[in-house]
């Protein structure tokens, strides 16, 4: 009878404890309980203290030269203004927020807010925070709140789990009865059964053939086969098995906060935040909060989503100067390139082979240049210069007058190709030439002139090359340079850089680099009269410079706008906190709007709230428009809302 009562009070208990449950579900569905999003306390700018002025008041300078007084206060009851001190809360219902962007990302922070009447030791939380930027939507990493029970009941499940993968056996030799095949060869085959203490190695070959019957044979008659056959069934059930013990799962990965809630005496709060890189037309961002209440694996409660949290983000590269910038030109009518190949010549000789070396490459390269420049719609190629260059070894005098006869030779060479190839060209436009209604005689391509000159031996190249070698060591460079300067006579010079450790290894990697034929192409620009013409153009290398502000890309945006130290420059410097180097251009600029703005910024960054209010208001009279803009900067936000500021717009 004892018995049956305590089994009547322990049903009854859990009775209770169900109604208890679903009753508070049932409230929570009928408040349409949800969890919160809020903003943390804001750190207010600092505050510093000025000599003969009273805490919080400022004496500053309009924008017209008047003095104006302002001091922290608020309206009391009657409407007047007095002063007064802040008070300060965990935390603020204000929908949203203006964050400030800095280095190319900007950090949201929010709490999530759990109000106590839907937390239960038996449940547990999960909420989710989804951010909507642009016309994207992200799931943040989840907040778990778990309760105590709850996590208990977690820990019996993989309790359960593990008793069950411990009893599944993984040593199979406790599946054979040992003793009855012991008995067995001992009985039927004791010559086998002498092998149970000899450590020596027997194939299962040799063992039939000995005995008649394998080594496997033996074991499996002597094995629980069925018993075997059942661990085997319960090795290939540890999933489903996992899943019936541990209904909820302890996520481990990929999320915020997992923490155990022992009471539920007050809401929890948690600080989230979340770090976003910004992206080009990136104003705000929301934050709304959803979620469920879990026993286990049922789903008790699916949490409503929350009101949005938006925070108005304010990007340095808003205040960036989006003006054309021009640069100043003057156009030649006369125009000359440059270009070297390598024609390889026989040695001692000035005639070209066309088959030597790599010849066929350089040559065929030459004559592209030159039909590409014959073909030009904008330019016409007069003249061809060609200078051919020699090593030193030998004698200098004798060097020069191969080099001559080798550019002689090169130009008579590519002279007879401009020839056919102005043919070439001229047959196939035609030898007329339709204007309007009349058809005239097509102009000839004028003749282009050649001339071949001696470059003699290319010391100055020779040098270049030395310094530049990576075989050659330090003291082999350090003598060829002291050679060059004891020595002006190039036959001297030469030999004596024969008597040289190194000259081997120079004389056959670096002296055939030297022996090149130079090709200066002279033209001039078509139905241009005048020799010079001056012109404007954008500067392109400076209006990338701004467009990578307005990408965000701080570091490469102050990389290229560096050299012209303007408003642009300082934008850069103040988006990447580079606040000395941004007040040393700014003071060096016309105290336009922009500038006294970005001044603003860096004062209050300083401290001087002084300056900053200061230079605030100055930009506000030259520019209203900074008056919305200094909502959404933070350090200016600050000061707007500590002194009262801008009330009369």
């Amino acid at each position: 009878m004892e018995n049956f009562r305590i089994i009547l009070l322990a049903a009854a208990a859990v009775s209770i404890g169900a109604c208890s449950t679903q009753h508070k579900i049932d409230i929570l569905k009928t408040t349409e309980a949800k969890a919160g999003l809020a903003l943390p306390q804001k750190e207010e700018i600092r505050e510093i203290k000025f000599k003969d002025q009273p805490r919080d008041t400022l004496q500053v300078v309009d924008f017209e030269g008047k003095e104006t007084l302002i001091m922290n206060a608020v309206r009391d009851e009657d409407g007047e203004m007095v002063a007064t001190d802040r008070i300060t809360a965990s935390y603020v219902t204000a929908r949203f927020r203006n964050v400030a962007e800095r280095h190319g990302s900007v950090d949201l922070e929010f709490q999530v807010i759990v109000p106590k009447d839907m937390q239960d030791s038996k449940w547990q939380i999960c909420l989710n925070p989804d951010m909507y930027i642009l016309e994207d939507s992200l799931r943040l990493e989840p907040v778990i709140i778990t309760g105590r029970d709850y996590r208990k009941a977690q820990l019996r499940g993989y309790q359960q789990y593990k008793r069950f993968v411990d009893s599944i056996i993984t040593d199979t030799t406790r599946f054979i009865n040992l003793r009855a095949l012991e008995i067995f060869l001992e009985r039927n085959i004791p010559q086998v059964f002498a092998f149970r203490n000899d450590t020596s190695y027997v194939s299962d070959e040799q063992f039939a053939s000995a005995y008649g019957v394998t080594e496997r044979q033996a074991v499996e008659h002597y094995t629980f086969m069925l018993w075997k056959r059942w661990n085997r069934y319960r090795a290939g059930r540890k999933d489903i098995m996992f899943h019936r013990y541990v209904k909820a799962p302890i996520i481990k990965g990929g999320i915020r906060l997992d923490t155990v809630m022992t009471t539920a005496g007050g809401d929890f709060i948690y600080n989230y935040v979340q770090t976003i890189n910004t992206r080009p037309g990136l104003r705000k961002v929301d934050i709304v909060l959803s979620g469920d209440i879990r026993e286990q694996d049922k789903r008790l409660y699916t949490i409503p989503r929350s009101d949005a949290l938006t925070f108005y983000i304010s990007s340095i590269s808003g205040l960036a100067d989006n003006t054309e910038r021009y640069l100043k030109r003057v156009i030649e009518r006369r125009v000359e390139t440059n270009t070297a190949c390598y024609i390889e010549f026989p040695q001692g000789k000035a005639s070209i082979n066309q088959e030597l070396g790599n010849n066929p490459g350089e040559i065929g390269r030459i004559k592209g240049n030159i039909r590409d420049l014959m073909v030009n719609e904008t330019f016409v190629l007069d003249s061809i210069s060609v200078a051919a260059y020699a090593s030193p070894e030998g004698q200098q005098h004798s060097n020069e007058l191969l080099s001559e006869k080798r550019a002689q030779s090169a130009s008579s060479f590519f002279s007879n190709y401009v020839k056919s190839l102005k043919d070439s060209l001229e047959a196939g436009r035609g030898a007329f030439l339709s204007i309007g209604s009349e058809t005239v005689e097509r102009p000839k391509t004028p003749d282009i002139l050649f001339d071949g000159r001696s470059g003699g031996e290319n010391w100055h190249m020779l040098d270049v090359l030395v310094e530049r070698d990576g075989q050659l060591t330090l003291s082999a460079k350090q003598r060829y340079s002291q050679i060059t300067k004891d020595y002006s006579n190039l036959d001297l010079r030469e030999k004596a850089l024969s008597r040289e450790p190194s000259y081997r290894y120079i004389r056959e990697h670096l002296y055939p680099r030297l022996r090149i034929v130079k090709f200066s192409f002279y033209l001039h620009r078509k139905n241009m009269a005048k020799d010079t013409l001056h012109t404007t153009e954008i500067d392109t290398a400076y209006m990338r410079g701004v467009q990578c502000l307005r990408d965000h890309d701080y570091e490469e945006a102050l990389k290229r706008l560096r050299p012209y130290g303007d408003y642009n420059t300082a934008v850069a410097c103040v988006a990447l906190d580079r606040n000395h180097s941004a007040m040393e251009i700014l003071d060096g600029l016309e105290k336009t709007a922009g500038v006294n703005y970005l001044l603003a910024i860096l004062y209050a960054r300083q401290g001087d709230e002084r300056s900053a209010v200061q230079h605030y208001i100055h930009s506000c009279a030259q520019e209203p428009a900074f008056i919305h803009r200094g909502n959404l900067d933070p350090e200016i936000s600050g000061l707007i809302r500590k002194y009262e500021l801008n009330l009369d717009k």
